[in-house]
C-alpha cells in the first residue's frame, strides 16, 4: 500500500490550531480535560475551539449542531 499524504480542508487546519491552544491552557494549568477548570463556562480559549469545532463539521455552511 502506498503513503499518501493526507490534505486537510482550510477547517480542519483552523480546528488544529485551536486544539493547540486549548492543549497548551490545559497544560499550563496542569489539567488533563476543561471538564476540571473552575473557567469551563467562562472560558474564551475553549468556546473558540468548540466554535470551531462545529465549523469543521459543517464546513462552514453555518447553522447548529444537531445530533
Amino acid at each position: 500500500m502506498e503513503d499518501r499524504e493526507i490534505t486537510k480542508d482550510k477547517w480542519q487546519v483552523m480546528l488544529d490550531a485551536k486544539i493547540i491552544i486549548l492543549k497548551q491552557c490545559q497544560v499550563n494549568h496542569n489539567l488533563d480535560s476543561c471538564m476540571k477548570c473552575k473557567k469551563l463556562l467562562n472560558c474564551e480559549i475553549r468556546d473558540n475551539y468548540i466554535e470551531r469545532v462545529y465549523e469543521s463539521m459543517n464546513k462552514g455552511s453555518g447553522g447548529g449542531f444537531e445530533f
